[in-house]
């Protein structure tokens, strides 16, 4: 396939944004910035199509990177950390196209431009000096088709797959509810009492420690740390099964249970151990009742002050929270509900790892001629 070359500026007129992305006035104009999402603006700078680049690292911390590369089009204002490239000739340069090659190839033609320590970032020059290879316009235009034809099956299965995740979680409240409904009310303090397990620092010892996520979206494993890092930090072990909470985030679904590896990692004050007493209450349901609006309204209240790090849940008020207690055996049910669940959620969460590779390796196949 014939292709020429061309230098972006031949190709392209640039124009660096010349918005503050905070304090722009919100407005009818769509405000492209670094961030995924666009923000609004009262005026408008350009007139799309348009491909727009970030002029600074998308991570910082003296690293390289580029998350992304924003396409747009009609009228729009730009932020002032990117540049707009408008082809200047709509039958030489598609502008969708070149937005698709410099994300497929951002790291060549981008990134490896970076430069600065604690501030990485691309001059507006190095970007116009990249030279791109183009087939003509109308073999262009066809894998602009082609890609978003796939692009589009992509975005389906993740619609599907969103409304599976909505289907489960309703069909997970309407177990609750049935099981909850007319069942005696208990306070923590009675069916999962706090219990800490102290551990002594040793400065030679390695410890690993867990963390707990927001969202109800589980414990995670830190990275390994020496005891000298600790220093004075106190830490308390954690046990298989406990009721996890992260005093700092409680108030917005930072509670887990602690699974088979998590058994005898770390963590810090920060993180509470609540042990349900057997035969009374089983920890997945505390869990999943936590969770819940109701739950989550709970944790909440018990945890005062404003927002962030300044609202923490008290050990007292969490001891006095009420929660249902339905007889064991329908714990028991609800928690084979939710290993089903778990095992789902599991198998969901490999294919949406594989769906966010496939649009890559179509942009890769798209510019090697095999799509």
């Amino acid at each position: 396939m014939k292709r020429r070359t061309y230098r972006i500026d031949e190709l392209c007129t640039m124009a660096k944004g010349a918005y503050p992305t905070l304090k722009t006035e919100p407005g009818e104009y769509p405000l492209v910035v670094t961030a995924a999402q666009r923000r609004t603006s009262s005026t408008y700078q350009l007139e799309g199509p348009a491909v727009c680049v970030p002029l600074i690292s998308s991570t910082g911390h003296g690293d390289a990177a580029l998350h992304r590369i924003h396409y747009q089009e009609g009228r729009f204002a730009l932020a002032n950390l990117l540049v707009a490239l408008l082809p200047k000739e709509a039958e030489v340069s598609n502008a969708k196209y070149l937005y698709y090659l410099l994300t497929a190839k951002k790291e060549e033609y981008l990134v490896s431009r970076m430069i600065g320590t604690a501030n990485v970032s691309l001059k507006v020059s190095d970007i116009a000096s990249v030279e791109v290879a183009l087939p003509g316009i109308s073999e262009q235009r066809r894998i602009v088709a082609r890609i978003e034809e796939l692009a589009g099956k992509l975005a389906e299965a993740r619609r599907l797959q969103g409304e599976t995740e909505t289907d489960i979680r309703r069909m997970l409240l309407s177990a609750y509810t049935e099981i909850t409904g007319d069942v005696p009310s208990l306070p923590m303090g009675q069916v999962a009492p706090l219990i800490r397990r102290p551990v002594q620092v040793e400065l030679s010892r390695e410890y690993h420690e867990v963390g707990i996520r927001s969202f109800g979206k589980g414990a995670f494993h830190k990275p390994s740390v020496d005891g000298a890092s600790l220093g004075n930090k106190k830490i308390f072990r954690i046990e298989a099964g406990d009721l996890l909470f992260n005093i700092v985030f409680a108030w917005e679904g930072a509670v887990a249970v602690a699974r088979d590896e998590d058994h005898g990692r770390i963590g810090s004050h920060r993180f509470l151990t609540c042990v349900p007493k057997d035969g009374l209450v089983m920890a997945p349901f505390l869990c999943f009742h936590f969770l819940t609006e109701r739950g989550l309204q709970q944790l909440g209240e018990a945890s005062p002050g404003g927002a962030g790090r300044n609202r923490t849940l008290g050990t007292k008020a969490l001891a006095r929270i009420l929660v249902p207690i339905p007889p064991l055996a329908k714990q028991i049910w609800f928690d084979t509900l939710l290993t089903k669940v778990d095992a789902v959620k599991r198998l969901q969460a490999e294919t949406a790892a594989e769906l966010d590779a496939m649009l890559p390796s179509i942009l890769d196949k798209a510019f090697k001629g095999e799509l």
